[in-house]
């Protein structure tokens, strides 16, 4: 096992808690960004191209066939292998945190239909499932089963929010672990089945499980309702006859007592694990090689590599599986680094150069990491798929269509980010939207105090009602902090209508009637 460190770019901050890997004929590529893609990716997929010690992203495309793919952060992976060689893999992707903290229970097959030098595209299809759906959840693991020519997915275990009847004000976003059942997918007709078994009583999230053919052993997890990790060793056995499926489980002695842990496959049968905690504030440094035969598993320390100094005196690290046997390691960089959510990143390689060929591995794994997200609180996950530079791994591609951070607009200097009063809670690693006009940016309005100076809206407690209509009327709003100086923001003043003065009636002017018997003299004075 040989540990090498990688610098990281300066425009990885596209990179962040939650992200997944997916390795396509040796090619990774990514997808789950923390916040919603953006017009250089509308996908949210990116192309690592690792060359030269550095490390640039090139947009992957979706095919017009494809489905809307969100960023999901923290859901469940693992390769559908075809039944021939020729059949190309294809990924599972099940679950996950969308940007709005919102919890899908969707499942996305995604397929490489096209790859050259400047584009790559995709196939991404959603099905549609019936019978018992697993609620939407995340920490959890998906894997293949095959038996007696059928082959079928297995979800287990994650979490999710507490259910609407229970939720209050002080524990809306609250979450909880998942019930321990199984739930067998059929993808051919859509149907989902779920299995209720004794020897599985309490909820598990961040575990490991390792399958192969029809067997799945599930090792360590975390569970919050004891919040204990579990030192069991789970075999969960799928039987596919012409009739209805039979899942069977048993316990099994020598598990490990961790969670986050990481699980690459250096062979056929081989799997290397790394990584994880014993304890909330634990970390776990040995390294543990598990073999799978026909009907047993073995698990043996082996060998760790030799750690650095800031390895072992870190109090957190993560990491996830590159593939083809290399895990990527991070921990944080604390105050050495300028940049506030830099980390240091290491790739760990477990296997020799001579092993580190191509090849088709059909068992497959699904590690999960962690109880939570950085923004919420321990930052390590299997999920959080940090890819950096390496010298190592270089792929042949051109740098035309590169992405290039730079040309994104920089949220830290526009202004969104701000500490906009001495209340404000907005920060730029945390902040989901509050109202349905937003996206990616926090609303914000302009006090007109003084020289004006902008506010974020969430922060002077302002409802969408009131929001929307200062942004549509034509009045001076004052913050909170300066609406007693100024009352800009008030019924406008009444005013009186005006009083129309009544016009005058015309006086009738006298006229002279000539008809009418004059005296004699008043003729006569007239005439003299």
């Amino acid at each position: 096992m040989s540990l090498q460190m990688v610098s990281a770019v300066s425009n990885s901050s596209l990179l962040q808690p939650g992200c997944s890997l997916l390795n396509f004929d040796g090619h990774v590529f990514f997808f789950g960004q923390k916040g919603w893609p953006k017009r250089s990716c509308p996908t949210g997929v990116f192309f690592l191209d690792i060359k030269q010690n550095e490390l640039k992203m090139k947009p992957a495309f979706f095919s017009k066939d494809s489905c809307y793919l969100p960023p999901l952060r923290y859901p469940a992976i693992c390769a559908l292998r075809g039944n021939t060689e020729s059949d190309k893999h294809q990924y599972i992707i099940h679950g996950g945190k969308t940007p709005n903290n919102d919890l899908s229970d969707k499942i996305y097959i995604m397929s490489l239909v096209s790859k050259t030098s400047k584009k790559t595209t995709f196939q991404c299809i959603e099905k549609d499932l019936g019978g018992d759906v697993p609620e939407g959840r995340y920490g959890h693991t998906i894997n293949v089963v095959h038996s007696r020519g059928k082959s079928m997915s297995v979800i287990f275990g994650g979490r999710s929010y507490i259910p609407l009847a229970q939720r209050t004000t002080e524990k809306w976003n609250s979450v909880v672990d998942c019930l321990p059942s199984v739930f067998l997918v059929d993808f051919e007709f859509g149907c989902c089945t779920s299995y209720i078994l004794p020897e599985l009583q309490d909820g598990l999230s961040f575990h490991v499980s390792v399958a192969r053919n029809d067997t799945i052993y599930i090792l360590g997890g975390h569970s919050l309702q004891n919040n204990t990790r579990s030192p069991s060793l789970y075999k969960l056995k799928v039987d596919l006859p012409l009739g209805s499926p039979a899942v069977s489980c048993t316990v099994l002695p020598g598990g490990i007592s961790v969670s986050s842990a990481i699980v690459t496959q250096t062979g056929d049968t081989e799997f290397v694990l790394v990584g994880g905690y014993q304890s909330d504030n634990q970390k776990r440094l040995v390294c543990n090689t598990i073999v799978l035969e026909d009907n047993k598993i073995e698990i043996v320390e082996r060998v760790s590599p030799d750690w650095t100094p800031d390895i072992k005196h870190c109090r957190m690290w993560f990491g996830c599986d590159m593939g083809k046997g290399s895990v990527l390691l991070g921990i944080p960089g604390a105050n050495k680094q300028l940049v506030s959510d830099a980390n240091y990143f290491y790739i760990l390689r477990c296997k020799g150069a001579e092993e580190d060929e191509e090849e088709e591995l059909p068992t497959q794994i699904c590690s999960q990491a962690s109880t939570e997200d950085q923004g919420d609180s321990t930052p390590f996950e299997d999920s959080e798929e940090f890819c950096f530079s390496a010298e190592a791994n270089s792929f042949d591609v051109d740098d035309i269509d590169t992405y290039n951070e730079d040309d994104e607009e920089d949220e830290s200097e526009t202004g969104y980010w701000i500490t906009c009063c001495a209340s404000c809670n907005i920060d730029i690693n945390t902040w989901v939207p509050f109202y349905s006009t937003e996206l990616n940016k926090p609303a914000m309005i302009l006090c007109s105090n003084g020289a004006g100076h902008w506010v974020h809206a969430q922060c002077m407690d302002l409802s969408e009602s009131m929001l929307l209509h200062l942004s549509e009327a034509n009045v001076k709003y004052f913050c909170n902090e300066h609406v007693d100086l100024n009352k800009g923001l008030q019924t406008p003043k009444k005013v009186m209508p005006l009083k129309k003065q009544p016009m005058k009636p015309l006086r009738k002017k006298k006229t002279m009637n000539l008809t009418t018997p004059v005296k004699k003299s008043f003729l006569r004075r007239l005439f003299e």
